[in-house]
Protein backbone atom coordinates (compact mmCIF):
# COMPACT_ATOMS: atom_id res chain seq x y z
CA UNK A 1 0.00 0.00 0.00
CA UNK A 2 1.46 3.47 -0.81
CA UNK A 3 0.84 5.98 1.52
CA UNK A 4 1.06 10.23 0.74
CA UNK A 5 2.19 12.45 3.50
CA UNK A 6 0.89 15.90 2.85
CA UNK A 7 4.01 18.45 3.94
CA UNK A 8 3.79 21.64 5.13
CA UNK A 9 5.43 22.51 1.52
CA UNK A 10 2.16 21.98 -0.34
CA UNK A 11 0.04 23.74 2.38
CA UNK A 12 -2.79 25.48 0.99
CA UNK A 13 -4.13 28.76 3.16
CA UNK A 14 -6.94 26.78 4.19
CA UNK A 15 -4.77 24.59 5.62
CA UNK A 16 -3.11 27.13 8.47
CA UNK A 17 -6.91 27.87 9.39
CA UNK A 18 -7.81 26.28 12.84
CA UNK A 19 -11.01 24.43 13.55
CA UNK A 20 -12.06 27.33 15.69
CA UNK A 21 -14.81 29.49 14.94
CA UNK A 22 -13.74 32.42 13.78
CA UNK A 23 -15.72 35.50 15.73
CA UNK A 24 -15.14 38.82 14.96
CA UNK A 25 -17.91 41.45 13.89
CA UNK A 26 -19.59 40.74 10.60
CA UNK A 27 -17.82 43.08 8.03
CA UNK A 28 -14.40 43.38 10.72
CA UNK A 29 -11.17 44.05 8.38
CA UNK A 30 -9.74 41.52 10.85
CA UNK A 31 -10.85 38.93 8.61
CA UNK A 32 -8.97 40.33 5.85
CA UNK A 33 -5.79 40.15 7.33
CA UNK A 34 -6.40 36.46 8.84
CA UNK A 35 -6.62 35.37 5.23
CA UNK A 36 -3.97 37.43 4.04
CA UNK A 37 -1.64 35.55 6.93
CA UNK A 38 -2.90 32.33 5.45
CA UNK A 39 -1.90 33.11 1.92
CA UNK A 40 1.27 33.85 2.93
CA UNK A 41 2.28 31.48 4.92
CA UNK A 42 1.13 28.99 2.27
CA UNK A 43 3.13 30.78 -0.42
CA UNK A 44 6.14 30.95 2.16
CA UNK A 45 5.64 26.96 3.02
CA UNK A 46 6.06 27.86 6.36
CA UNK A 47 6.47 24.73 8.71
CA UNK A 48 3.53 24.95 11.03
CA UNK A 49 5.67 23.17 14.28
CA UNK A 50 8.21 25.60 13.75
CA UNK A 51 5.64 29.09 13.61
CA UNK A 52 4.17 30.38 16.72
CA UNK A 53 1.88 33.46 17.03
CA UNK A 54 2.18 35.96 20.13
CA UNK A 55 -0.50 38.34 21.04
CA UNK A 56 -1.93 40.60 23.71
CA UNK A 57 -4.74 41.62 24.63
CA UNK A 58 -7.92 43.33 21.59
CA UNK A 59 -9.66 42.09 18.73
CA UNK A 60 -6.58 41.43 17.37
CA UNK A 61 -5.60 38.72 19.71
CA UNK A 62 -7.52 36.30 19.07
CA UNK A 63 -5.48 35.50 15.90
CA UNK A 64 -3.17 33.05 17.64
CA UNK A 65 -7.00 30.47 18.11
CA UNK A 66 -7.22 30.42 14.32
CA UNK A 67 -4.25 29.24 12.73
CA UNK A 68 -2.87 25.83 13.26
CA UNK A 69 0.25 26.63 14.68
CA UNK A 70 1.87 27.02 17.95
CA UNK A 71 0.35 30.39 19.52
CA UNK A 72 0.22 32.60 22.66
CA UNK A 73 -2.52 34.80 24.02
CA UNK A 74 -0.48 36.41 26.76
CA UNK A 75 -1.46 39.70 28.67
CA UNK A 76 -2.15 43.60 27.68
CA UNK A 77 0.86 44.94 26.28
CA UNK A 78 3.22 42.72 26.51
CA UNK A 79 3.53 40.24 23.76
CA UNK A 80 6.88 41.53 22.70
CA UNK A 81 8.27 40.77 25.63
CA UNK A 82 7.19 36.68 25.52
CA UNK A 83 7.50 36.74 22.01
CA UNK A 84 11.43 37.55 22.59
CA UNK A 85 11.69 35.11 25.36
CA UNK A 86 10.26 32.60 22.80
CA UNK A 87 12.93 33.70 20.07
CA UNK A 88 16.00 33.58 22.36
CA UNK A 89 14.52 30.16 23.86
CA UNK A 90 14.36 28.53 20.23
CA UNK A 91 15.74 30.97 17.35
CA UNK A 92 14.91 28.66 14.94
CA UNK A 93 11.03 28.91 15.26
CA UNK A 94 9.22 31.28 13.41
CA UNK A 95 7.89 33.94 15.71
CA UNK A 96 5.08 36.85 14.83
CA UNK A 97 3.46 39.09 17.11
CA UNK A 98 -0.15 40.26 16.42
CA UNK A 99 -0.97 43.54 18.11
CA UNK A 100 -3.42 46.26 18.23
CA UNK A 101 -3.00 49.93 18.04
CA UNK A 102 -4.30 50.14 21.79
CA UNK A 103 -2.50 47.12 23.10
CA UNK A 104 0.86 47.75 21.22
CA UNK A 105 0.87 51.57 21.58
CA UNK A 106 -0.45 51.93 24.88
CA UNK A 107 0.02 49.48 27.44
CA UNK A 108 2.30 48.16 25.57
CA UNK A 109 4.77 51.00 24.26
CA UNK A 110 7.35 50.63 26.22
CA UNK A 111 7.68 46.50 25.43
CA UNK A 112 7.08 47.66 21.79
CA UNK A 113 9.64 50.53 21.58
CA UNK A 114 12.49 47.70 23.08
CA UNK A 115 11.48 45.04 21.15
CA UNK A 116 12.30 47.60 17.62
CA UNK A 117 15.42 48.94 19.22
CA UNK A 118 17.05 45.64 20.25
CA UNK A 119 15.77 44.37 16.53
CA UNK A 120 14.85 41.01 17.73
CA UNK A 121 13.93 38.67 14.54
CA UNK A 122 10.44 38.78 14.64
CA UNK A 123 7.39 39.96 12.45
CA UNK A 124 5.36 42.59 14.02
CA UNK A 125 1.91 43.45 12.85
CA UNK A 126 -0.10 46.25 14.04
CA UNK A 127 -3.69 46.49 12.99
CA UNK A 128 -4.72 50.21 13.47
CA UNK A 129 -8.53 50.62 13.76
CA UNK A 130 -7.90 54.30 15.50
CA UNK A 131 -9.88 53.04 18.19
CA UNK A 132 -10.35 50.49 21.33
CA UNK A 133 -12.90 47.88 19.44
CA UNK A 134 -12.89 44.79 22.49
CA UNK A 135 -13.84 47.43 24.95
CA UNK A 136 -16.79 49.04 23.53
CA UNK A 137 -15.31 51.87 21.16
CA UNK A 138 -12.61 54.10 23.62
CA UNK A 139 -10.17 56.10 22.13
CA UNK A 140 -6.95 55.18 21.38
CA UNK A 141 -3.19 56.65 20.93
CA UNK A 142 -3.98 56.92 17.76
CA UNK A 143 -7.44 58.38 17.62
CA UNK A 144 -7.41 61.84 15.96
CA UNK A 145 -8.08 64.68 17.64
CA UNK A 146 -12.10 65.40 17.96
CA UNK A 147 -12.61 61.85 18.49
CA UNK A 148 -15.94 60.91 19.69
CA UNK A 149 -16.14 57.94 21.86
CA UNK A 150 -17.51 56.84 25.68
CA UNK A 151 -14.60 58.18 26.90
CA UNK A 152 -14.15 61.36 25.50
CA UNK A 153 -17.76 62.63 24.49
CA UNK A 154 -16.89 65.84 23.98
CA UNK A 155 -14.09 64.76 21.33
CA UNK A 156 -10.37 64.14 22.05
CA UNK A 157 -8.24 66.79 22.77
CA UNK A 158 -5.10 64.70 22.15
CA UNK A 159 -2.73 64.24 19.51
CA UNK A 160 -2.13 60.76 17.64
CA UNK A 161 0.38 58.27 17.54
CA UNK A 162 1.86 57.82 14.61
CA UNK A 163 2.42 54.12 14.60
CA UNK A 164 5.23 53.72 11.92
CA UNK A 165 7.07 57.02 13.10
CA UNK A 166 7.10 55.18 16.49
CA UNK A 167 8.55 52.45 14.86
CA UNK A 168 11.11 54.59 12.90
CA UNK A 169 11.69 56.74 16.10
CA UNK A 170 12.63 53.53 18.26
CA UNK A 171 15.19 52.37 15.48
CA UNK A 172 13.39 49.96 13.85
CA UNK A 173 14.98 48.02 10.81
CA UNK A 174 12.13 47.10 8.82
CA UNK A 175 8.86 49.57 8.67
CA UNK A 176 5.80 49.17 6.21
CA UNK A 177 2.11 50.10 5.70
CA UNK A 178 -0.47 48.17 3.89
CA UNK A 179 -4.48 48.42 4.13
CA UNK A 180 -6.80 45.63 5.19
CA UNK A 181 -8.73 44.90 1.78
CA UNK A 182 -5.91 45.23 -0.51
CA UNK A 183 -4.68 41.64 -0.10
CA UNK A 184 -2.14 41.31 -2.80
CA UNK A 185 -0.19 44.31 -1.61
CA UNK A 186 -0.92 43.25 1.93
CA UNK A 187 0.66 39.34 1.38
CA UNK A 188 3.77 41.00 -0.41
CA UNK A 189 4.50 42.78 2.40
CA UNK A 190 4.17 39.87 5.51
CA UNK A 191 6.60 38.35 2.80
CA UNK A 192 8.94 40.83 2.57
CA UNK A 193 8.62 41.14 6.28
CA UNK A 194 9.30 37.55 7.04
CA UNK A 195 12.32 37.45 4.49
CA UNK A 196 13.85 40.28 7.10
CA UNK A 197 16.23 39.18 9.52
CA UNK A 198 15.54 41.13 12.66
CA UNK A 199 12.50 42.89 13.75
CA UNK A 200 9.88 43.84 10.78
CA UNK A 201 7.25 46.35 11.82
CA UNK A 202 3.63 45.73 9.65
CA UNK A 203 1.36 49.03 10.48
CA UNK A 204 -2.16 47.66 8.86
CA UNK A 205 -5.09 50.24 8.49
CA UNK A 206 -8.04 47.95 9.54
CA UNK A 207 -11.41 49.27 9.22
CA UNK A 208 -14.16 48.59 12.66
CA UNK A 209 -17.11 48.42 11.51
CA UNK A 210 -18.83 48.69 14.91
CA UNK A 211 -17.05 51.70 16.77
CA UNK A 212 -14.87 53.76 14.00
CA UNK A 213 -16.42 52.65 10.38
CA UNK A 214 -14.83 54.70 7.57
CA UNK A 215 -12.16 56.14 9.30
CA UNK A 216 -9.85 55.66 6.71
CA UNK A 217 -11.99 56.60 3.89
CA UNK A 218 -10.75 59.49 2.82
CA UNK A 219 -7.88 57.58 1.45
CA UNK A 220 -9.09 53.68 0.97
CA UNK A 221 -12.44 54.76 -0.53
CA UNK A 222 -12.53 53.22 -4.06
CA UNK A 223 -13.38 56.64 -5.66
CA UNK A 224 -10.49 58.52 -3.30
CA UNK A 225 -7.73 56.01 -3.17
CA UNK A 226 -5.80 56.97 -6.72
CA UNK A 227 -5.10 60.19 -5.58
CA UNK A 228 -5.06 59.43 -1.99
CA UNK A 229 -2.26 56.68 -2.18
CA UNK A 230 1.30 56.21 -3.12
CA UNK A 231 2.09 53.06 -2.80
CA UNK A 232 6.11 53.37 -2.79
CA UNK A 233 8.73 50.74 -4.35
CA UNK A 234 12.30 50.68 -3.83
CA UNK A 235 14.17 52.16 -6.60
CA UNK A 236 11.03 53.61 -8.63
CA UNK A 237 10.23 57.05 -9.05
CA UNK A 238 7.63 57.80 -5.96
CA UNK A 239 4.53 58.94 -8.84
CA UNK A 240 0.55 58.42 -7.89
CA UNK A 241 -2.64 59.43 -9.08
CA UNK A 242 -5.42 58.58 -11.58
CA UNK A 243 -3.30 59.23 -14.31
CA UNK A 244 -0.05 58.27 -12.77
CA UNK A 245 0.91 62.29 -13.89
CA UNK A 246 1.67 63.31 -9.95
CA UNK A 247 4.79 63.02 -7.87
CA UNK A 248 6.36 63.82 -5.05
CA UNK A 249 9.45 66.22 -5.04
CA UNK A 250 11.37 67.99 -2.36
CA UNK A 251 9.98 71.67 -1.96
CA UNK A 252 13.31 73.78 -3.51
CA UNK A 253 15.79 75.50 -0.72
CA UNK A 254 14.14 73.16 1.83
CA UNK A 255 13.61 69.50 3.33
CA UNK A 256 10.06 69.01 2.91
CA UNK A 257 8.00 67.19 0.13
CA UNK A 258 5.82 68.83 -2.34
CA UNK A 259 3.08 67.55 -4.31
CA UNK A 260 3.91 68.43 -8.24
CA UNK A 261 2.31 67.45 -11.41
CA UNK A 262 4.41 66.33 -14.17
CA UNK A 263 4.47 67.18 -17.44
CA UNK A 264 2.22 70.03 -19.98
CA UNK A 265 4.65 72.55 -18.36
CA UNK A 266 4.70 70.82 -14.90
CA UNK A 267 7.81 69.13 -13.10
CA UNK A 268 9.98 67.46 -15.08
CA UNK A 269 10.71 63.52 -14.25
CA UNK A 270 14.00 63.85 -13.20
CA UNK A 271 12.67 66.01 -10.59
CA UNK A 272 10.75 63.63 -8.80
CA UNK A 273 12.17 61.98 -5.99
CA UNK A 274 13.37 58.12 -6.38
CA UNK A 275 12.24 55.49 -3.58
CA UNK A 276 15.43 54.45 -1.43
CA UNK A 277 13.63 52.08 1.45
CA UNK A 278 17.55 52.06 2.96
CA UNK A 279 17.16 56.25 3.77
CA UNK A 280 15.59 56.51 7.08
CA UNK A 281 15.13 60.55 6.59
CA UNK A 282 13.05 60.04 3.76
CA UNK A 283 10.91 57.46 5.28
CA UNK A 284 10.41 59.97 7.91
CA UNK A 285 9.08 62.06 5.35
CA UNK A 286 6.53 59.76 3.84
CA UNK A 287 4.98 58.23 7.46
CA UNK A 288 4.32 62.04 8.21
CA UNK A 289 2.44 62.61 4.85
CA UNK A 290 -1.67 62.87 5.29
CA UNK A 291 -4.79 63.75 2.89
CA UNK A 292 -6.00 65.58 1.51
CA UNK A 293 -2.63 67.51 0.96
CA UNK A 294 -0.76 64.49 0.42
CA UNK A 295 -1.26 60.98 -0.33
CA UNK A 296 -0.45 58.19 2.42
CA UNK A 297 2.34 56.31 1.66
CA UNK A 298 1.91 52.51 1.48
CA UNK A 299 4.46 49.53 1.18
CA UNK A 300 7.91 48.93 2.60
CA UNK A 301 8.65 52.95 4.14
CA UNK A 302 12.33 51.92 5.21
CA UNK A 303 14.33 48.53 5.01
CA UNK A 304 17.94 48.32 5.82
CA UNK A 305 18.60 45.21 7.74
CA UNK A 306 21.03 44.86 10.83
CA UNK A 307 22.60 42.13 12.94
CA UNK A 308 19.21 40.78 14.99
CA UNK A 309 19.20 40.24 18.51
CA UNK A 310 19.06 37.01 19.06
CA UNK A 311 21.83 36.44 16.96
CA UNK A 312 24.30 38.35 19.05
CA UNK A 313 22.98 36.83 22.13
CA UNK A 314 23.60 33.61 20.51
CA UNK A 315 27.50 34.32 19.13
CA UNK A 316 28.02 36.20 22.72
CA UNK A 317 27.42 32.80 24.33
CA UNK A 318 29.41 30.76 22.12
CA UNK A 319 32.03 32.92 22.55
CA UNK A 320 32.26 32.58 26.09
CA UNK A 321 32.18 28.98 25.94
CA UNK A 322 28.39 28.26 26.50
CA UNK A 323 27.73 24.45 25.74
CA UNK A 324 31.03 23.46 25.93
CA UNK A 325 31.35 22.03 29.31
CA UNK A 326 27.95 20.38 30.97
CA UNK A 327 26.33 22.28 33.54
CA UNK A 328 26.57 21.91 37.12
CA UNK A 329 24.30 23.60 39.51
CA UNK A 330 25.66 22.29 42.36
CA UNK A 331 28.99 24.01 41.74
CA UNK A 332 26.88 26.85 40.32
CA UNK A 333 25.75 27.54 43.99
CA UNK A 334 29.20 26.83 45.83
CA UNK A 335 31.05 28.69 44.16
CA UNK A 336 33.63 31.39 45.59
CA UNK A 337 31.00 34.40 46.72
CA UNK A 338 28.76 32.24 49.04
CA UNK A 339 28.21 32.15 52.33
CA UNK A 340 26.90 30.29 55.09
CA UNK A 341 24.45 31.82 57.28
CA UNK A 342 24.04 29.80 61.11
CA UNK A 343 21.28 29.76 63.26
Amino acid sequence: MTITTITDAVLAPKDYGSDQEVRWCPGCGDYAILKAVQKALAELGARRERTVFVSGIGCAARFPYYLSTYGFHTIHGRAPAIATGIKLANPELDVWVITGDGDGLSIGGNHMLHVLRRNVDLQIVLFNNEIYGLTKGQYSPTSRRGTQSPSTPQGSVEYPVSACAFALGAGARFVARAVDTQQAELVELLQRAHAHHGASFVEVFQNCVVFNDGVFDQFTAKDAAPDAQIHVEHGRPLMFGRNGDRGLRLKPGTLALEVVEVGDGGARPQDILVHDETNRALAQLLVALEPPEFPVALGVLYCNPAPSYDAEVYAQARAAGFGRQPADLDALLRREGTWVVEG
